[in-house]
C-alpha cells in the first residue's frame, strides 16, 4: 500500500507530463483526439471534485451549527443559499421566462437579482480598502515613490471625465491630452514592467512543472518536499 501511495502518483505525473508536453508539438489527428479525450475526462473529474467540495463545505458548516460556534449564523446563510437555490432550480424544471428584455431560467433570475447585487456590494466595500492601501502606498518617501505617485495621478486623470476637464483647463496649452498621456504610461513603461513579470511567472511555471514531472515537488501528495 505504501508503494502505491508513494510511487504510482509519481509515475502518473511523469507519464502525463511528458506525453502532453510532446502532444503540444505534434499536430497529428491522433494527438488532437488524445487531448480531446483527456479534456473530457477532466470535466468528469471536475464534476466529482465539485461534489467532494460541496460535501466538505456542508460538513464544515453543519459542525459549526451543531456546536453553535461563533459566527454560526453565517453557516445558516450558507445552507439557505445552497438548498434554496437547489430548490428553485428543481421546481422551475428549466422553464424560461422574460424579464426586462432578458430570457432567463429561474436560476438565471437568482443569479441576476441576488448574486450580482451581492457581488457589487462586496466590490464597493473593497473600494474603501483599495483607497486606504493607495493612500499608504503613494506617500512620497523617496524619488521612486514620487514617480509612482505622479504616474498614478496622470492615469487617474486620463480615466475620468473630471480629470480631462482639469487637464484641459490647467494644462490645455500642452500638446498631449490627458488620455494620450495615460495611454503612453499604460502602453510603454507599464507594459515593459508587466512583460518582465509575465516572463518571470512563465519561467516559474516551467520550473515548477519540471519539478512535478521529475518527482522533486511532491506537495500534491501531501508531502512537504
Amino acid at each position: 500500500m505504501s508503494f502505491l501511495r508513494q510511487y504510482v502518483p509519481l509515475v502518473i505525473a511523469f507519464v502525463m507530463g511528458v506525453v502532453f508536453a510532446l502532444q503540444y508539438y505534434v499536430p497529428h489527428p491522433a494527438s488532437e483526439r488524445l487531448l480531446t479525450t483527456v479534456n473530457d475526462w477532466l470535466i468528469v473529474v471536475w464534476g466529482f471534485s465539485m461534489v467532494l467540495g460541496l460535501a466538505s463545505l456542508i460538513g464544515s458548516h453543519w459542525g459549526k451549527l451543531k456546536r453553535k460556534a461563533p459566527g454560526w449564523g453565517y453557516s445558516l446563510v450558507v445552507f439557505v443559499g445552497i438548498f434554496g437555490t437547489l430548490a428553485v432550480g428543481i421546481a422551475s424544471r428549466g422553464k424560461m421566462f422574460e424579464e426586462e428584455g432578458l430570457v432567463l431560467t429561474a436560476l438565471g433570475w437568482v443569479y441576476e437579482n441576488i448574486l450580482v447585487p451581492l457581488q457589487g456590494t462586496v466590490f464597493s466595500l473593497l473600494a474603501f480598502f483599495i483607497a486606504s492601501a493607495a493612500f499608504r502606498t503613494f506617500r512620497v518617501r523617496n524619488l521612486e515613490a514620487g514617480f509612482l505617485l505622479a504616474a498614478a495621478a496622470l492615469v487617474m486623470l486620463g480615466h475620468v471625465p473630471l480629470g480631462e476637464y482639469i487637464w484641459d483647463n490647467l494644462l490645455g496649452f500642452l500638446p498631449p491630452k490627458a488620455d494620450e498621456v495615460m495611454g503612453w504610461i499604460m502602453n510603454v513603461p507599464n507594459m515593459a514592467a508587466k512583460r518582465g513579470i509575465l516572463l518571470g511567472v512563465a519561467l516559474g511555471v516551467i520550473a515548477t512543472s519540471l519539478k512535478i514531472i521529475f518527482g522533486i515537488e511532491r506537495a500534491y501528495m501531501g508531502e512537504g518536499g
